[in-house]
């Protein structure tokens, strides 16, 4: 079994950890503090929310500048085209930015939307049946 960690520096960890509870997720706490929160995405899928200063602890050269160019899109399935639709009215609701415009394919179909930091999310439903082999 694998897991994955997404570790993402945010200015405002509260608010991070607000927005992201807007959304549905919920949060280990056995690996959360006042500088850090695990945000749990799915039973081996975390998004650790650090502070820029403990975010600097483990990297080399600069943090990226979100409102300069797209360092990363973290993309995550969806069950339904409405569960994709649903996830980007709480992103906004709860401070989230529009991103691009939803993409329709028929049997896939994806939005996204920045998050208070300026990191990219997608959300993504695709009908597996209808892929051709």
């Amino acid at each position: 079994m694998r897991m994955i960690f997404v570790n993402l520096p945010v200015k405002d960890l509260n608010a991070s950890r607000a927005f992201f509870s807007a959304l549905g997720f919920t949060f280990n706490e056995q690996f959360s503090d006042d500088t850090a929160a695990c945000t749990v995405i799915d039973e081996n899928v975390f998004v650790m929310l650090l502070t820029e200063p403990k975010f600097r602890d483990f990297i080399t050269g600069e943090i990226s500048d979100t409102a300069k160019g797209t360092e990363v899109i973290t993309a995550l399935s969806a069950s339904s085209r409405q569960e994709c639709d649903d996830m980007l009215e709480k992103a906004l609701a709860a401070g989230g930015k529009p991103w691009k415009p939803a993409i329709d394919y028929g049997f896939m179909y994806g939005v996204s939307f920045q998050d208070p930091d300026g990191h990219v999310w997608e959300f993504m439903w695709m009908d597996m049946s209808a892929q051709q082999a």
